[in-house]
């Protein structure tokens, strides 16, 4: 079970990483619009920002690949914990926050230029409407925080 939840894990968080590293920068038309995200941001912003957030999760990715036959060392539990926990509060805070429960105009206002264009299937709510490809984003990011619990409680390897 532990080599499953194990190789879960690196699957999943080998989307986050691909994810971030480049939805802002490939298009996938209906999912993303480059096009809207760069004239929102400067390219030397997006620069910044895409290298900034990979690579805390791209190091919780390598790390999980050489300890993926055998139980995570403490430090790496503590990592991805809260690498994704934060990534979670985050998603909370940028997205479902404002979408469920408050309005936000600013933010709705730039994600509308970033991301009206792009494939959503929830209604917009609050001026926010999480697309497609963001609300896959989030629900891996719950799945790994699962896969994380389940890890914390299968037996030993």
């Amino acid at each position: 079970m532990q080599t499953v939840l194990a190789e879960t894990l690196v699957v999943l968080q080998i989307f986050v990483v691909a994810f971030i590293a480049l939805h802002d920068w490939v298009p996938l038309p209906p999912l993303n619009d480059v096009a809207a995200v760069q004239a929102a941001d400067s390219r030397a912003k997006l620069i910044v920002v895409t290298v900034l957030s990979t690579l805390p999760f791209a190091f919780g990715l390598g790390a999980t690949i050489v300890y993926a036959e055998q139980r995570f060392p403490g430090w790496l539990n503590w990592y991805l914990w809260i690498a994704y926990g934060a990534a979670f509060y985050g998603l909370i805070r940028a997205w479902w926050g404002p979408y469920l429960f408050y309005k936000a105009p600013v933010r709705a206002a730039r994600y509308d230029a970033m991301f009206s264009r792009t494939h959503a299937f929830l209604p917009s709510r609050n001026g926010i409407r999480p697309n497609t490809l963001h609300v896959v984003l989030h629900l891996v990011i719950v799945a790994i925080l699962v896969d994380l619990i389940a890890l914390r409680f299968s037996g030993p390897a």
